[in-house]
């Protein structure tokens, strides 16, 4: 089972920007499906982003399509979340998530279907 370790997170103004890491240990990622999730605190976890093991195909939460971009580099193991543009709604724990399996959107915003998860970085916002 791959493991995943996120970092990036931090402290940042609303309007400024962040990238955050996840990267693998254990099995390569290149057979693997990435996502992110995020949860605030008092909510329940929510989708944020998705890339294909290839890389050719991604999802994005409505939330922050436009603003975020997925990205991944097999070679390195490690997948990023470049996020623009922040809001203090952004304020949450950000994990990655790993899968063997790709699917619709909906299917990929259900962490059910999710079987690998790092334990998270904090993200806070400020206005």
């Amino acid at each position: 089972q791959v493991q995943l370790v996120e970092s990036g997170g931090g402290l940042v103004q609303a309007g400024g920007s962040l990238r955050l890491s996840c990267a693998a240990s254990g099995r390569p990622i290149s057979t693997y499906a990435m996502g992110w999730f995020r949860q605030a605190p008092g909510k329940e976890r929510e989708f944020v982003a998705a890339i294909h093991w290839r890389g050719y195909n991604t999802y994005y939460a409505d939330s922050v399509k436009g603003r975020f971009t997925i990205s991944r580099d097999n070679a390195k193991g490690t997948v990023y979340l470049q996020m623009n543009t922040l809001k203090p709604e952004d304020t949450a724990v950000y994990s990655c998530a790993a899968d063997w399996t790709w699917g619709s959107p909906a299917e990929m915003k259900l962490t059910t279907r999710w079987r690998s998860w790092g334990q998270g970085t904090q993200v806070t916002v400020s206005s």
